[in-house]
């Protein structure tokens, strides 16, 4: 009787140890497809990073509830998001506020990390003409795509973002 409980604690247990172990081994597998996405993403300059959360310098954090966001392709960048905080020079037109530019001449430097990566993008001109005071933005990706993103501009305090990354949704 005895032998036949210490059998049955020792099948539980084990059972129990194989069923962890091939959640855990589903868990990498799926952290790996994650990152081996995100690389794909990233190294084809294809993606849109979407901004979910806002930090500026001089004003509190705040989540952001509209759609917010940063598409890359190979020939086009365009940057739709909001702006708080101190502007050294106000815009001509009043509804022209927030960062926006739309160009296809910019350069994208890519730095690959440990475990995410640097994306350095570099406005050269925009649309419309004198809309771009926007010196750079750098972009950092995680393995898992969780990212944030630092904007410089030469009339305003530096402003940063918490968001993802993504693939570009086809219309």
């Amino acid at each position: 009787m005895k032998n036949l409980k210490l059998i049955c604690i020792v099948m539980i247990c084990a059972l129990s140890i194989s069923a962890s172990v091939a959640q855990n081994q589903t868990k990498a597998d799926k952290k790996a497809a994650k990152a081996a996405e995100i690389k794909r993403l990233i190294t084809s300059g294809s993606y849109v990073f979407v901004a979910n959360y806002v930090i500026p310098n001089s004003m509190p954090s705040r989540s952001l509830t509209a759609n917010y966001d940063v598409t890359v392709t190979p020939g086009k960048l365009e940057v739709w998001l909001p702006y708080f905080g101190r502007a050294y020079a106000a815009p001509f037109n009043p509804s022209e506020g927030g960062v926006k530019l739309t160009t296809a001449d910019f350069t994208n430097k890519l730095v690959s990390k440990k475990k995410n990566w640097e994306i350095t993008l570099t406005p050269r001109n925009s649309n419309p003409p004198g809309a771009n005071d926007v010196r750079n933005l750098v972009l950092d990706v995680s393995d898992d795509g969780y990212a944030s993103l630092r904007v410089t501009s030469q009339n305003r305090q530096p402003i940063s973002f918490n968001g993802y990354v993504e693939e570009i949704k086809k219309n």
